[in-house]
């Protein structure tokens, strides 16, 4: 089966979505994208999923991951200040 692909931008607002349920075992692929300067969001870390990437401005990042595991998936900026979750069902 393909991989689900949720789309994740990050905006002033932060990342938005900030919630996104997924299910246990899920092949997932976050696409990620920068549309503002004006955030310290310029990295996104999955700490849970050892994942980090870079947020060029403009530019979709593909993150690939399968949750092993329910409950909570936090997703963060490189300062931890910005954060959503991937909720695990």
């Amino acid at each position: 089966a393909a991989a689900r692909r949720v789309l994740i931008t990050v905006t002033d607002k932060g990342f938005e979505p900030d919630r996104v349920a997924v299910k246990k075992g899920e092949a997932l692929e976050l696409v990620v994208t920068r549309k503002t300067d004006d955030t310290c969001a310029k990295k996104i870390a999955i700490p849970g999923a050892k994942l980090k990437a870079a947020l060029p401005l403009n530019e979709a990042v593909t993150l690939k991951l399968t949750p092993r595991e329910a409950g909570e998936l936090k997703y963060i900026c490189g300062m931890d200040m910005v954060t959503g979750v991937l909720l695990v069902q």
